[in-house]
């Protein structure tokens, strides 16, 4: 599985902000997708609130092959 760190430039990011940040769905209707598919985990279960809050420390998966972290609030 690959591992990806995705720092928070705020304290929270919504699920389908950080599929699209991270480069694993292309576009906002691919991210929506992968949810109402049930091929997203976050923290190890299964997620389907497109709009779900990420915060820091939390784990996402997508079809079991990438994994992002959420580490901290980037600094700039």
């Amino acid at each position: 599985m690959e591992t990806i760190e995705f720092h928070l430039r705020t304290d929270i990011i919504d699920l389908l902000q950080l599929l699209k940040a991270t480069g694993l769905c292309a576009t906002g209707g691919e991210a929506k997708w992968a949810v109402e598919e049930e091929r997203v985990r976050v923290n190890g279960a299964v997620e389907l609130r497109k709009r779900r809050k990420l915060r820091l420390g939390d784990v996402v998966e997508l079809d079991g092959q990438f994994r992002v972290n959420i580490l901290s609030v980037y600094e700039t």
